[in-house]
């Protein structure tokens, strides 16, 4: 069992990440690779969950232990796979997801694709009691300035796509854009500029 990897950032795709250490280049599938678009090159830990299957072996990291902890008890929900989960850890705070489920809100759960109704009653009944008390905490990554300015990259993405879905757009509409969205969040662009963006491409088709 793999528990974390650390290494150099050397590139990332709209999927994964790979971290070289040692001589062996890592891909990490994670819930929002352009988070860490400003740290290539950077040292940085990714706590990781090992998925084995008949046909495939994959690694899935997070920057935080209580990221990992959270997809994890994702998956013991019947009906949430690992890609699933994933897209779910990437649409989301770790904080906005426990406290939906704690508040039993299948209204927001359902917002997540994928998510049909039965399943969000099922993550509220598997999940309310393993995750009372469960206070997700924010633990930068070897590097701590590059976490912080992650960290509030994604937070004007989560308001800039709370902006565009008050507007009437789909979540899966916004899925197609949320990867170039991110990219331009980790380049500086605040909340307003992310909005102005995004309609302009969600107009386009």
């Amino acid at each position: 069992m793999i528990d974390f990897v650390e290494g150099t950032l050397v590139y990332l795709e709209s999927e994964f990440v790979v971290v070289e250490t040692g001589g062996i280049g890592y891909r990490l599938f994670s819930p929002n690779p352009y988070a860490f678009i400003q740290s290539q090159g950077m040292k940085l830990r990714f706590f990781t969950h090992h998925h084995v299957r008949e046909d495939a072996m994959h690694l899935y990291g997070f920057a935080t232990r209580d990221e990992r902890d959270l997809y994890r008890k994702l998956l013991e929900v019947t009906g949430i796979g690992p890609k699933g989960a994933l897209t779910i850890m990437g649409a989301a705070t770790p904080e906005e997801i426990v406290r939906a489920i704690q508040q039993e809100n299948v209204a927001y759960l359902t917002k997540f694709p994928g998510i049909g109704k039965k399943t969000a009653q099922r993550m509220i009944l598997d999940l309310k009691d393993k995750l009372a008390g469960y206070t997700p905490s924010m633990v930068l990554p070897v590097d701590g300035v590059a976490a912080a300015a992650a960290h509030n990259a994604h937070s004007s993405l989560t308001e800039a796509l709370e902006a565009l879905a008050a507007l009437g757009y789909t979540d899966m509409e916004m899925l197609k854009i949320k990867s170039e969205l991110a990219a331009q969040a980790e380049a500086g662009a605040d909340v307003e500029r992310l909005i102005k963006l995004g309609l302009a491409q969600l107009m386009r088709g």
